[in-house]
């Protein structure tokens, strides 16, 4: 997500240490071969409330550094960029209905899709917590 506005108490956001960050503001978890995706605390805050999700078709090839998916918000609409290379497995279909859930959970029940890597050596172009929240800082 580009364009997210700078926070002046960054240390207050949650950025759990276990997952991959990109400098778009995207979360990974790594599972297995796969990465769930999602938005951080830091871009769901600067969003603002989401209220819409556009999602990647489920079988999408999706290329690292594209643009994927939109979320929308009563602010501004993002596009949400792919952190890998590889094809969506997943898809988060709660989010039709409740988009909000973004806001309220965006490291729990607010992630957006799984896509299965291409190349697994992508994993480690993530930043780690730490370089995410200097990035942010």
């Amino acid at each position: 997500m580009h364009g997210a506005d700078s926070l002046t108490n960054v240390t207050r956001m949650d950025i759990p240490i276990e997952l991959g960050y990109t400098k778009d503001h995207e979360w990974a978890r790594i599972e297995g071969k796969n990465l769930r995706i999602g938005v951080t605390d830091y871009a769901q805050d600067a969003l603002g409330d989401v209220v819409f999700v556009q999602l990647p078709a489920l079988g999408s090839a999706v290329s690292s550094g594209a643009s994927f998916a939109e979320v929308e918000s009563t602010k501004s609409v993002s596009d949400i960029y792919a952190p890998i290379s590889g094809k969506v497995i997943e898809v988060n279909e709660r989010l039709s209905d409740s988009p909000e859930l973004i806001n309220s959970d965006p490291y729990g029940e607010g992630w957006l899709c799984v896509i299965e890597a291409e190349d697994e050596g992508q994993f480690k172009e993530l930043l780690s917590a730490d370089s995410y929240r200097e990035l942010i800082s």
